[in-house]
C-alpha cells in the first residue's frame, strides 16, 4: 500500500508539473515562440497519450517547433547545450521575451540528457524508441534493418521495419550520444531516403572501361588513360595537372553509379556536365556492334526534374542551348536527351488534396535516368516520394549548390549529404574535385570549380567566396570599397537608416528609370492599340526579359524591412515618379494586391490548369480587348498579366484566375532561388535574426550576373549573418 501510495503521489505530482508546464507554453504561443499547432499537439500528446512528465512534453513541445523552423528532429544534446538557439520566433519586442527565455534555460538546465532519453523512451504510448546503446529502457525496438522487408531482386523498394505500435506519433532515435526525437512521419521520410540511396550505392552498373575512356576523350579531349588511372588510383584529369577537369572526372565516376551528386557554385558548369553524362549514357547503352547486322537501340528513357517552375524553365533554357555543344549538335542529341522540364511535383503526378503521388513504388516512374536540378530546395517530404517512385535499376543524379539555402520545408538533404564536402569555394590553387572519405555515398559525390562566371579575384565571386568561408565583416567591407575591374562583377554597399532613406530612393530611381528597365519598357514602347497580336506578344516579351536585370531582395516577409513593407515602399517611389498610373494619384490607394500596369507578380502555388508553377513570374500590363480575327477589337483596355512559356512565348492571364500570387517588386531570398538576375540589392534588417544566415547571404549574392548590391543599417547584423551557418537537425548526417 505504501508503495502505491507513493506512486499515486507521483503521478499527482507529474500532472501538477504538466499542467504548469502547458500554462508555461500558452505563454510561449503568445510571446511568438510557439505556434498554436505546437501547443495543440502537445495538449493532444497529453491528454489522448496519458503523458504527465513535464519534461516529456517540453520535448514533444520543442520537436514540433523545430519542424517549423524546417529541422527533421529535435537533438536533445543540442538543445541542452545550446538553449538560445530554440524558440526562433520569439519576437523581442514583447515583454514576454525574457521570461521565456529564462524558463526554457531553467528547464533545460536541470535535466541530463541520459536521463531525458530514457523517460521519453519508456513512454511506449507515444515514443517508439529506435535508439542504439541506451540502457535502462524497459523496451527498445530492434535496430531499423530494411533487408527485413525487402527483397534482393527489388533493394529500391525496402521499407524500413516499423517502430513501436502504429499510433505512436513520435520515434526516438539516433545514439545515446546523439538522440534525436523525431515526429513519426518525418522519421519515415529520413528512413526511405536512406534505403533508396544505398541500394542505389551498393549496386553499380557494369560499362566497358575502353569504351568509357574512348567517349570521354570525344567529349572532353584526350586524358589520362585506363592504365593511367588504374595505377594511380586517380581520376582522369585535364592536361594541366594543377587543374583536374572536375566536369569530366564527374561524367566518368557517374557512369558506373545509379545515385550521383554533382554540386558546385554558379557557373561552374553543373548544366555542361550534366548534358555530357547523359551523351555518355546514352552512348554506353548503345550495342557496340557496327553494320547492318547491330540490333536496334533503344535509348535511355530519360526524365529531367526541378523544385520549382522557374528553376524548371531555367534549366530548359540551358539543355537547349547545351546540346549544340555536343558532338554532333542538337540534331544528333536532340531526340535522346530531352529538353523540357517538369517540376517535380508534375513528374510524379499530383493527386488533388493529397499528400501522395500518382507515381510511388508500387506504380514507379517509366523513366531510366532522373534528374533533379536545384536539388538544394528539395525538403525531406518531396525527396522520399521522389526515392521511392523510382525503378530499382533507375539512376538519380542529383544537382545543386550544397551551399546554398536549403528547403523552405523541413530538411536539407542535399546539405546533408555532402557534409563531408568542405564548405564554400577554397582559396588554394588547386582543389579536389572528389571526397576521398572512403564511404561509398563520398564516392558518389563530385564537387566542381573553378567558376566560368565569377573570377575569384574580385567582385561577386570574391565576396560569395568570403562569405561562405565565414569572413569577418570588415573584409567584407574592404571588398566593397576596392577598385574593381567590371569584367569581375561590381559591387556595392550601401549605409542606410531605414527604407525611407533617401539612398534607398535613388536606388529604385536608378533600377526602375532606367532605358532599359521593364517599366521604361512598359511605358515608352507599348504598340499601338490597331495592331495584331503578335506586336504585344513581342512587346510583352521583352518586358519580361527586362525584368530580370534587376531584383531587390530581402531575408524576411514582415515589417518594413521585408517583403510586404518594402513592396508598399517601391510602389509608392515609383507612383510619385508617374511610372506606375497616372501621375499625381493618391499612391496610398495602391495596395500591394491590387492589379494595376506594371504589377510584376510571382505565383506562389502550382496551378496546373494554367499551366503556371511555382516560382514563375509574370507583369501585369493592359492591352487592348481581346483578339479578334488577329487585329485588337478596338481602344478598349484591360490588364492581362503575361507570362513566359518555356518555347520563348508569351502566355495572357486574366488577374482573376490568378489566386495564389504577390507582389515582387521586392521577393525574399528563399523565393530568387533558382533564379538569375542581373544586378540584385539584398536589403538587411536592422536587428538580428534567426534568418540571417552565411547560406542566405551565399545565395543572395549569387543570384546576381554582373551586379550586387548590399544595403544594410548596423555593421553588427552584417557581421552576426557572415558568422551564422544553417543548423539543421537531421539523421542523414553522419556516415553511410
Amino acid at each position: 500500500m505504501q508503495d502505491r501510495g507513493a506512486k499515486q503521489s507521483d503521478h499527482s505530482r507529474d500532472s501538477r508539473n504538466s499542467q504548469d508546464l502547458l500554462a508555461s507554453l500558452s505563454n510561449w504561443v503568445e510571446a511568438g515562440a510557439l505556434r498554436a499547432v505546437d501547443l495543440a499537439f502537445t495538449r493532444f500528446i497529453a491528454e489522448e497519450g496519458g503523458v504527465t512528465d513535464a519534461d516529456v512534453l517540453l520535448a514533444v513541445a520543442l520537436t514540433s517547433e523545430r519542424n517549423g523552423h524546417g529541422h527533421v528532429c529535435l537533438d536533445l544534446h543540442r538543445a541542452l547545450e545550446s538553449p538560445d538557439r530554440l524558440l526562433s520566433r520569439l519576437r523581442d519586442d514583447t515583454d514576454l521575451s525574457p521570461q521565456v527565455r529564462e524558463e526554457l534555460r531553467e528547464q533545460l538546465a536541470a535535466l541530463d540528457l541520459q536521463d531525458w532519453v530514457r523517460r521519453l523512451a519508456n513512454a511506449h504510448n507515444v515514443i517508439a524508441p529506435m535508439i542504439d546503446g541506451l540502457t535502462g529502457v524497459d523496451h527498445v525496438a530492434d535496430p531499423i534493418a530494411p533487408e527485413a522487408t525487402g527483397t534482393a531482386e527489388n533493394p529500391a523498394r525496402r521499407e524500413p521495419a516499423p517502430a513501436g505500435h502504429a499510433g505512436s506519433p513520435l520515434v526516438l532515435a539516433g545514439s545515446a550520444e546523439r538522440p534525436l526525437l523525431y515526429l513519426r512521419r518525418y522519421w519515415q521520410y529520413e528512413q526511405r531516403i536512406r534505403a533508396g540511396i544505398q541500394a542505389r550505392l551498393v549496386t553499380p552498373v557494369a560499362i566497358d572501361v575502353a569504351r568509357l575512356d574512348g567517349y570521354l576523350d570525344a567529349l572532353f579531349g584526350r586524358s589520362a588513360g585506363p592504365q593511367t588511372r588504374q595505377a594511380t588510383g586517380k581520376q582522369a584529369a585535364s592536361e594541366n595537372p594543377e587543374q583536374p577537369n572536375c566536369q569530366r572526372i564527374a561524367c566518368e565516376r557517374a557512369a558506373s553509379r545509379r545515385f550521383f551528386i554533382i554540386t558546385g557554385g554558379p557557373g561552374t558548369g553543373k548544366t555542361t556536365t550534366v548534358v555530357r553524362l547523359l551523351a555518355l549514357l546514352q552512348r554506353l547503352a548503345m550495342p557496340n556492334d557496327e553494320g547492318d547486322d547491330a540490333p536496334v537501340f533503344t535509348p535511355l528513357r530519360i526524365e529531367l526534374a526541378a523544385p520549382t517552375g522557374k528553376a524548371a524553365a531555367r534549366l530548359t533554357e540551358s539543355i537547349a542551348g547545351q546540346l549544340h555543344g555536343l558532338p554532333g549538335g542538337a540534331e544528333a542529341w536532340g531526340p535522346v536527351i530531352p529538353s523540357q522540364v517538369k517540376t517535380l511535383h508534375r513528374l510524379l503526378g499530383t493527386i488533388p488534396n493529397s499528400r501522395h503521388f500518382r507515381h510511388h513504388a508500387a506504380n514507379p516512374l517509366p523513366a531510366d535516368v532522373v534528374v533533379v536540378d536545384e536539388a538544394s530546395m528539395v525538403d525531406v517530404e518531396l525527396m522520399a516520394h521522389l526515392l521511392d517512385a523510382l525503378r530499382p535499376d533507375a539512376r538519380l543524379i542529383l544537382l545543386g549548390d550544397k551551399d546554398q539555402l536549403s528547403s523552405v520545408e523541413a530538411g536539407a538533404v542535399l546539405g546533408d549529404l555532402c557534409q563531408p564536402a568542405p564548405q564554400g569555394p577554397s582559396s588554394s590553387p588547386r582543389l579536389p574535385c572528389t571526397l576521398e572519405t572512403g564511404s561509398a555515398l563520398g564516392q558518389a559525390i563530385v564537387i566542381l570549380w573553378p567558376s566560368y562566371r565569377f573570377s575569384q579575384a574580385g567582385g561577386i565571386g570574391a565576396l560569395a567566396s568570403l562569405v561562405n568561408q565565414g569572413g569577418v565583416v570588415q573584409n567584407a567591407l574592404k571588398l566593397f570599397k576596392a577598385k574593381q575591374d567590371p569584367a569581375l562583377g561590381i559591387i556595392d554597399a550601401q549605409v542606410i537608416s531605414d527604407p525611407e532613406d533617401t539612398a534607398f530612393s535613388r536606388l529604385m530611381a536608378e533600377a526602375y528609370g532606367a532605358k532599359d528597365s521593364f517599366l521604361h519598357q512598359l511605358r515608352n514602347q507599348a504598340p499601338p492599340a490597331d495592331v495584331a497580336q503578335a506586336a504585344f506578344d513581342q512587346w510583352a516579351a521583352d518586358i519580361l526579359q527586362a525584368q530580370k536585370r534587376f531584383q531587390l531582395l530581402t531575408p524576411l516577409r514582415q515589417g518594413v524591412w521585408g517583403v510586404e513593407g518594402l513592396n508598399q515602399r517601391i510602389i509608392a517611389l515609383l507612383r510619385q515618379r508617374g511610372w506606375l498610373g497616372e501621375a499625381g494619384e493618391d499612391s496610398r490607394a495602391m495596395a500591394p494586391r491590387q492589379w494595376f500596369p506594371g504589377r510584376p507578380v510571382m505565383v506562389t502555388r502550382n496551378d496546373y490548369s494554367l499551366n503556371l508553377m511555382n516560382g514563375d513570374i509574370g507583369i501585369t500590363l493592359s492591352v487592348p480587348a481581346p483578339v479578334k480575327g488577329g487585329q485588337a477589337a478596338g481602344t478598349t483596355s484591360m490588364l492581362r498579366v503575361a507570362f513566359p512559356t518555356a518555347e520563348g512565348g508569351v502566355r495572357w492571364v486574366l488577374p482573376s484566375r490568378l489566386q495564389a500570387v504577390e507582389t515582387v517588386f521586392a521577393m525574399t531570398v528563399h523565393k530568387a532561388q533558382g533564379s538569375e538576375f542581373e544586378h540584385t540589392a539584398l536589403i538587411l534588417p536592422d536587428r538580428p535574426n534567426p534568418v540571417l544566415t552565411r547560406e542566405l547571404l551565399y545565395t543572395a549574392i549569387t543570384r546576381s550576373k554582373k551586379r550586387f548590391t548590399l544595403l544594410y543599417s548596423q555593421e553588427a547584423v552584417l557581421a552576426e549573418a557572415l558568422s551564422a551557418r544553417v543548423e539543421r537537425a537531421s539523421g542523414l548526417q553522419g556516415s553511410w
